[in-house]
């Protein structure tokens, strides 16, 4: 049963509105792909616009920080200098203190030097003095003084020597004669002939000695 006109119009009207209702809602969807194209864009940018603002901001305070830079720099120089020169200071102070220290002690060598004859010229006085003459006033006078400048000496930091009746020590020992002696060890000091002392343990006389062989 074929068609007639009516009918194929209405087919026709109604074919076309179901295409244009296809092409209005492709057109939507479009809009809505653009608009949200859109939305994604502007928050890249919005994004991108507060890194960029994030990094001025940093630019902005790297640049205060570099204005502020040479008030710093000045500080540290001057707080190095500072420490050098306290470094150099105490090196100085050190410095000195050991040459005065140097000069003290070769100051009070050179005078207990010079007093070790005296002790010496004491040591052979009292050697000549008889027996029956040591109780004199004049012999307890004369070991008072004697005892009075050894105890000084000896506070001092001067020391005698240990010599008769020890091994000889080119260290601390002058052997000035050699003698054969079988009664005592080999290379053993058997007299003293002038004291030998120590100043703060450094030999400031050698003691004068005769050794066996």
């Amino acid at each position: 049963m074929s068609k007639n006109k009516e009918e194929i119009k209405d087919e026709k009207v109604t074919e076309e509105a179901v295409k244009e209702n296809i092409s209005e809602e492709a057109d939507e969807m479009l809009d809505d792909a653009a608009e949200a194209a859109a939305d994604e864009s502007a928050n890249t940018d919005a994004e991108e616009a507060k890194d960029t603002s994030s990094e001025n901001a940093d630019s902005e305070e790297k640049f205060k920080s570099k204005k502020a830079d040479p008030r710093d720099a000045m500080i540290e120089e001057l707080s190095d200098k500072v420490k050098r020169q306290m470094a150099e200071f105490d090196n100085f102070r050190k410095r000195t203190e050991k040459e005065k220290s140097q000069m003290f002690e070769m100051g009070a060598s050179d005078i207990i030097k010079k007093l070790l004859p005296i002790v010496d010229n004491f040591d052979r006085g009292f050697k000549t003095i008889p027996e029956e003459e040591r109780n004199s006033a004049f012999a307890q006078g004369m070991d008072m003084v004697y005892k009075q400048m050894l105890k000084m000496l000896e506070e001092s930091g001067v020391k005698p020597i240990e010599a008769v009746g020890v091994e000889f020590n080119p260290d601390l020992h002058n052997a000035v004669m050699h003698v054969e002696d079988d009664s005592v060890g080999d290379n053993t000091v058997v007299e003293e002939f002038e004291k030998g002392y120590t100043y703060r343990d450094t030999v400031i006389r050698h003691s004068m000695v005769k050794v066996a062989n």
